[in-house]
């Protein structure tokens, strides 16, 4: 099976979520919340559906992540402005910082998992890896 590729992406991808979780465990974060995190830093604040969107969480998962998150004080729900029946979701300060460290954890776990590879060599694999996920994404 080690001549498989899909094999071989899938065992090293088993090893890289398992890293990630117990970086992020270890600050009381799981995977969500930096997806979260991420997206309100990068796009700005969204309604929940937008923000599921965006970063392909289930609703259902979606909504436990950021009840967790809100109530750390990391985000914040406020009624839309344009449809009142729903809430756009925001960072606060406090989201901001703690979307600062989850990059730096997500980093480190990038560095320990590709540590093998040199700089050019992790370019190149991110960039195939990347080629994969468009094709595979737009319905190739």
């Amino acid at each position: 099976m080690e001549e498989l590729p899909s094999w071989v992406l899938s065992q090293v991808s088993a090893q890289g979520h398992r890293i990630i979780v117990e970086r992020f465990g270890a600050v009381g974060a799981r995977g969500y919340h930096y997806r979260l995190l991420h997206s309100l830093v990068t796009d700005g604040p969204a309604s929940q559906a937008a923000l599921g969107r965006r970063t392909g969480i289930y609703l259902s998962d979606l909504v436990g992540a950021l009840n967790e998150l809100e109530s750390a004080g990391y985000v914040q729900r406020s009624p839309d402005p344009a449809d009142r029946r729903r809430n756009v979701v925001g960072l606060t300060e406090r989201g901001r910082e703690r979307a600062v460290e989850l990059s730096e954890r997500a980093h480190a776990v990038q560095d320990e998992l590709l540590a093998p590879l040199s700089g050019p060599e992790r370019e190149q694999l991110t960039g195939l890896l990347q080629r994969l996920w468009e094709h595979h994404r737009s319905g190739g």
